[in-house]
């Protein structure tokens, strides 16, 4: 029984060391799982850091460079805002100054008109024409036209 006994004891031991050494490799092969599983994880979690990383990267680029875009829009906008007020300026000086040359035209016309008209008026006095339409004349004329009839009047009038 003592030889039973001590066979028993020695495969209880013996199944006690497998069992312990199966446990030993199993507690290895589950650590190992554990670290390629959070080596894994950290490399999942870094590549997913690096996408979001590098679209944000890229948004941050783009968005200075469109605010480096919109500040010289801006500069450019404000220069030409001040050259068209430029231009409009010297347009309007431009008319302001047609107008006048406009206007002294129409009085240079008039003028012209009324020398003409003097000189006729003046031909007629001497021709003697203008005495039978002289009331047609005075009604039709300025006071500037009727002092001059009246002078060439008394002119030719102190003359005969």
């Amino acid at each position: 029984m003592e030889a039973a006994g001590g066979q028993l004891e020695a495969a209880l031991l013996h199944i006690m060391q497998r069992h312990h050494h199966q446990s030993l490799h199993q507690r290895n092969k589950t650590e190992r799982a554990k670290v390629d599983a959070v080596k894994s994880a950290a490399r999942v979690a870094d590549l997913l850091v690096a996408t979001v990383d590098g679209g944000v990267q890229e948004l941050y680029i783009n968005e200075r460079r469109i605010e480096f875009e919109a500040r010289a829009l801006l500069a450019t906008i404000a220069r030409y805002k001040k050259q068209t007020d430029q231009w409009l300026a010297a347009t309007n000086a431009i008319n302001s100054v047609l107008k006048e040359i406009g206007d002294f035209e129409n009085w240079m016309k008039i003028m012209d008109f009324d020398c003409k008209n003097t000189f006729q008026d003046d031909y007629s006095i001497r021709k003697g024409t203008l005495l039978p339409s002289l009331k047609i004349i005075l009604f039709h004329t300025g006071t500037h036209r009727l002092r001059l009839i009246w002078w060439y009047l008394s002119q030719a009038a102190s003359k005969d």
